[in-house]
């Protein structure tokens, strides 16, 4: 607020009188008309003062303004896009039997049947057995590899949450704290699709090794019957067992 000083005011106004006078050729003091001349040369300055006032209210609320809608510097959604990304290839990269469903439903008909007839062959058995110790090997491996892209994560999400806070915390408006926060959000949005991925490569492992168990068992009594059944299994044979 600028304001003028009392002195000044008094001699503006002093002024405007014997100005006004001298018209008359007298100069002649009049100290009615020097107070009114005081008072409103006073409140003429008021009046300006108010104007100064108003504008610097008005230009301090365009700087607010401008503040509210001046945009993050600092943006993490490129990394999280690209973080989700990396975690998603990994999951793609499944070996053997990926996570489709179609694709379960026809290892599961093809390598692990309900059970196996007498019409099973050796061979076949053999193979199938092959077959599903190997896909309970790639699970653990493709859990394994998730695991390892997760962890070499963690030094870049925690990179990203120390900036993303310190721009919060030193936000100049409203959008600048909101954009912050969405991106907070994000990244725990990340962490909880990471956790899901690796939750889900563990128990795709887990569940081909129980499947691979659980059919161990199957060959087993299938095998088992095999060879007690006379005639395909073990055949009964004359043995001289003294001469």
């Amino acid at each position: 607020m600028i304001r003028l000083p009392v002195r000044l005011v008094l001699a503006v106004a002093a002024w405007a009188s014997l100005a006004g006078q001298a018209r008359g050729q007298m100069a002649v003091f009049d100290q009615n008309n020097y107070a009114q001349n005081v008072l409103r040369a006073a409140r003429a300055l008021q009046q300006i003062n108010n104007q100064i006032v108003s504008l610097q209210n008005q230009a301090q609320m365009l700087i607010n303004q401008t503040r509210n809608l001046a945009s993050l510097p600092y943006s993490a959604v490129q990394q999280i896009d690209q973080s989700i990304a990396r975690t998603e290839q990994l999951l793609n990269q499944a070996q053997r039997i990926a996570f489709n469903p179609a694709q379960v439903n026809q290892a599961f008909t093809q390598s692990y049947p309900m059970g196996y007839g007498a019409a099973a062959s050796p061979q076949q058995l053999q193979a199938d057995a092959q077959t599903r110790w190997q896909n309970a090997l790639a699970g653990y491996q493709d859990a394994l590899r998730v695991q390892a892209g997760i962890v070499q994560g963690l030094g870049v999400a925690r990179s990203q949450t120390s900036a993303l806070l310190s721009s919060s915390q030193g936000a100049t408006g409203i959008l600048q704290a909101s954009q912050a926060g969405n991106q907070l959000i994000a990244l725990q949005t990340r962490q909880m699709a990471d956790l899901t991925a690796l939750i889900a490569a563990q128990s795709r492992a887990q569940s081909l090794d129980g499947a691979r168990l659980a059919m161990t068992d199957a060959q087993g009594r299938a095998q088992l019957n095999r060879f007690l059944t006379a005639g395909t299994g073990w055949q009964a044979q004359t043995v001289q067992m003294f001469h």
